[in-house]
């Protein structure tokens, strides 16, 4: 495919991207991928930013996606990474779609299996991340007052066919 042509939908690494985008905000679409990463690799690839990704070539895309997939080989900054100092292995990883999402996951799960407070606060379902829950995150319970007309009957909220007598 030369690179004149042009493809409105552009496949990265799993993600489809619109080929009227810019390639940096693109690349975004993969998950994993912030806007900062996504210029990183761009420069590293020598692909234009400014380009549309519909007119990416194979050997654009697959440069673009080895860089993605290790982008410490690259000499990326570490601290671009979504994942430093991995508890497990003790390495700088960046990782990207499905990969990140079992990742986050079984973090989760361990914090749960060793009960720390973050893992209690994830496993009933309420805000770990120190936000106030007075007022906000009240999904799931009764909110506010029922008004009079769905009570069925007079403003004091008893039914009609409670009244007793007449």
């Amino acid at each position: 495919m030369s690179s004149q042509e042009f493809r409105h939908i552009v496949r990265i690494l799993g993600s489809d991207s619109a080929g009227t985008l810019k390639v940096g905000y693109a690349v975004t679409n993969i998950k994993g991928v912030s806007l900062s990463i996504s210029n990183a690799v761009l420069k590293k690839a020598g692909i234009s930013p400014d380009l549309r990704a519909g007119f990416l070539t194979e050997a654009d895309i697959s440069k673009i996606e080895e860089i993605v997939k290790d982008p410490a080989k690259y000499n990326l900054p570490t601290w671009m990474f979504n994942r430093r100092k991995d508890s497990d292995s003790g390495k700088d990883l960046h990782l990207i779609s499905a990969d990140l999402v079992l990742r986050t996951k079984t973090d989760i799960d361990d914090a749960k299996n060793i009960r720390s407070w973050r893992g209690y606060r994830h496993a009933y379902g309420l805000k770990v991340r120190g936000q106030r829950t007075k007022t906000t995150g009240r999904s799931g319970k009764s909110l506010g007052v029922k008004k009079k007309t769905l009570m069925g009957g007079k403003p004091g909220g008893a039914p009609a066919a409670a009244e007793g007598g007449k």
